[in-house]
């Protein structure tokens, strides 16, 4: 491009100098200033903006992720690179934020078990409360819930770095179903003895909340990693159980999919539902929704992991999962792909 300025402007003037006369060293002077001016002009068009661009990268490399640079609607490569750096800095905004976050929530989730325990034996060794079975199991609840909380965030990890197998199989739905609702009506952390990937939620010890398994057709199968299936509808149960109104429903609901050995599942309970506004974010880590107290009696409030167990494990098979409307309380929607990804 400057070469091609350079020779325009040196014709023009040669051409003015034929129509006035003028002597040809004078225009050689004229067109070597011009193309001086015009190298200096492009040299700082291209170098101003490759200096900003070293200012925000040397900014972000020492944590600062707020800096832009200026330019990316331009339509040339430096535009390109100035979108590139700046789409760059979003992202690893997001990652310190989201690295800040997930810190402040397991200082709090931890920070809760471990100061009743604390309390716990305080009391014993004070002498203010004996060492019966009752302290013993109110200490014993606590690091149960540690443990949980531990265990989730280890399972996560492996989840992150892509190291949990898929063990696909092809099962029947209502006897396997069955077994998953009956393990969620157990007392304590019986159900979360199994092996694989722990729950992430408190378990609750609600007794009032009858679960419903609808199946259809009976002899309904599919195939997917039982174990990984078991973790999504017990988490989708424990949430349900836990914001069910006194004396509530929860339901189970199988149906066949689209493609072979596909699968279909819902979970519907009847309490005060998500708001739609909500239904992007309730499948993030650490989320609660807008009340983090316990919904339900005899729930401890959960760890906000379960449901993004349940998404990764889902996401593992290739599957969808999602709120969907419904006329009370919530329904959660899961679809597993069956053979057409599964064995991919």
């Amino acid at each position: 491009m400057l070469v091609v300025v350079s020779v325009f402007i040196t014709t023009g003037l040669l051409m003015i100098a034929v129509q006035t006369k003028t002597e040809f060293r004078f225009i050689t002077v004229f067109s070597v200033i011009a193309t001086l001016l015009i190298t200096q002009f492009v040299a700082h068009s291209l170098t101003a903006p490759l200096d900003e661009m070293n200012h925000v990268a040397r900014s972000i490399s020492h944590g600062d992720y707020t800096r832009r640079v200026r330019g990316a609607d331009r339509r040339d490569e430096l535009g390109d690179l100035a979108s590139t750096i700046n789409r760059m800095a979003d992202d690893l905004e997001d990652q310190d934020q989201h690295r800040k976050e997930l810190v402040a929530n397991v200082s709090h989730e931890l920070r809760t078990p471990i100061a009743a325990l604390r309390a716990v034996l305080e009391n014993v060794v004070d002498g203010v409360s004996a060492a019966d079975p009752e302290t013993m199991r109110t200490a014993l609840k606590q690091t149960e819930r540690l443990g949980r909380l531990v265990e989730t965030l280890l399972d996560l990890s492996r989840l992150d770095n892509g190291v949990v197998p898929l063990r696909a199989r092809r099962f029947e739905v209502w006897p396997y179903l069955s077994g998953v609702l009956k393990e969620a009506q157990l007392p304590g952390a019986a159900a979360s003895q199994r092996q694989g990937m722990a729950s992430g939620s408190g378990r609750h010890t609600r007794t009032d909340v009858h679960l419903h398994l609808d199946v259809s057709p009976p002899e309904l199968t599919a195939h997917a990693d039982a174990e990984r299936l078991h973790q999504v509808v017990a988490n989708l149960i424990d949430n349900a159980v836990k914001h069910s109104p006194p004396h509530g429903r929860v339901t189970v609901k199988a149906r066949r999919g689209s493609a072979p050995e596909s699968l279909h599942l819902e979970v519907l309970d009847e309490g005060p539902g998500i708001p739609e506004s909500e239904w992007h974010r309730v499948f993030e880590r650490f989320n609660r929704g807008n009340d983090s107290s316990p919904h339900g009696p005899g729930s401890d409030g959960g760890t906000g992991l379960g449901l993004a167990i349940a998404r990764w494990a889902v996401d593992l098979h290739g599957g969808r999962i999602g709120v969907a409307e419904s006329a009370r309380g919530c329904r959660i929607q899961v679809t597993l792909p069956g053979l057409t990804r599964a064995q991919g």
